[in-house]
């Protein structure tokens, strides 16, 4: 599935600023470019870090911003006050699926575990036939290269096949990513687990 006809792209990202403002600028940005493009947000729900920054920065070019937070987080990331709409869930695992009901498609900025846990499984549910939402990484400052690195040492060792590493975009630049997720066609796999012989 592209997102040329679509309404909303989910941003993974940090409740932390991180200790280089390249990474709140990168974040309003892509906010600010979503927005402009006319294509909604869908973020963690936080007032704080680079959830606070990709929101603000949707919101001052008039996005439509929609946060999904677990109930027990709204005062530990401080829920943000002035989403156009915010969802309260009961679990990250409900926050999960809540983000992924809502989007059609996926970016990752600069993040801790949780972006990692958020990635994978729509990585992982892609893999799986899913969906077929394109999924990219926004590496502000080279961040995600040490991770794409990885990537391509799975599909080197015969671990992740290519066609799988494929489904993972990558780029600098997020008005690039976004005209790559437009032309983005998701892989058709029928088996990738092939039995070992003896």
């Amino acid at each position: 599935m592209s997102i040329a006809n679509s309404v909303r792209v989910c941003v993974f990202c940090g409740a932390s600023p991180g200790n280089d403002p390249i990474y709140v600028e990168a974040a309003r940005g892509l906010g600010e470019l979503l927005a402009r493009r006319g294509l909604g947000l869908v973020f963690g729900g936080g007032n704080v870090g680079l959830m606070g920054a990709v929101a603000d920065g949707a919101l001052a070019a008039g996005g439509e911003v929609i946060g999904v937070i677990p109930g027990a987080l709204v005062d530990r990331e401080l829920a943000h006050p002035r989403v156009t709409r915010l969802d309260i869930v009961t679990s990250m695992h409900e926050r999960k699926q809540r983000m992924h009901e809502l989007s059609n498609a996926f970016i990752a900025l600069p993040g801790g575990f949780g972006t990692l846990d958020e990635l994978f499984e729509a990585l992982t549910w892609a893999q799986l036939g899913m969906h077929e939402k394109p999924i990219g990484l926004l590496s502000i400052k080279n961040y995600w290269d040490g991770l794409v690195g990885v990537l391509d040492s799975m599909v080197a060792a015969g671990l992740l096949s290519a066609t799988h590493r494929a489904m993972l975009l990558d780029d600098k630049d997020a008005a690039s990513l976004l005209d790559r997720f437009s032309a983005y066609r998701a892989p058709h796999v029928k088996k990738w687990i092939t039995p070992a012989t003896t």
